[in-house]
């Protein structure tokens, strides 16, 4: 990994508002989510997501844990990031990495752009190293790839 940012991205058929939808409601992650860790959004925690708000995530990775979200970017239909820390005292010491989706109305539809961004990560150096880099890159290719099932995909009815 060079720099602080992995990111993919892929055009899918579907407008930038439709998508953008789908990302901003916290409840859809688990859905969407490529890594296989995100569980289920907290109870009390907003749906919609705006700037500012904070939400967790029930998350497994082998064992069970939970992260602690803030919106720190918010451009309607364009653009939404947040920052990840763990919850509770360990969030002090843990985290920091920011997630980011972009949306841009291309012919076809919409390229999204997923980033892990770990510049304001504490454990940045460490997150540099081995496989981490490429496993997030195939979890954030296969979120999008599950991001374009959900809405390339005719309803049943």
């Amino acid at each position: 990994m060079e720099g602080n940012v992995v990111s993919v991205e892929r055009v899918i058929a579907a407008p930038a508002a439709e998508l953008f939808g789908i990302v901003a409601d916290a409840s859809r992650h688990p859905e969407i989510d490529g890594s296989g860790a995100v569980v289920k959004l907290k109870e009390g925690a907003p749906r919609h997501l705006t700037l500012g708000a904070t939400f967790g995530m029930s998350m497994k990775l082998g064992v069970p844990y939970v992260m602690s979200n803030t919106v720190i970017e918010l451009e309607q239909d364009r653009r939404i990031a947040w920052k990840t820390v763990f919850a509770g005292f360990l969030g002090r010491f843990l985290g920091g990495r920011i997630w980011r989706y972009e949306f841009e109305p291309v012919e076809g539809g919409t390229l999204v752009r997923e980033s892990w961004d770990i510049s304001q990560d504490k454990q940045g150096t460490f997150l540099r190293r081995g496989k981490l880099p490429s496993m997030t890159a195939e979890s954030m290719e296969k979120t999008l790839a599950n991001l374009a099932t959900l809405v390339e995909t005719p309803a049943a009815g």
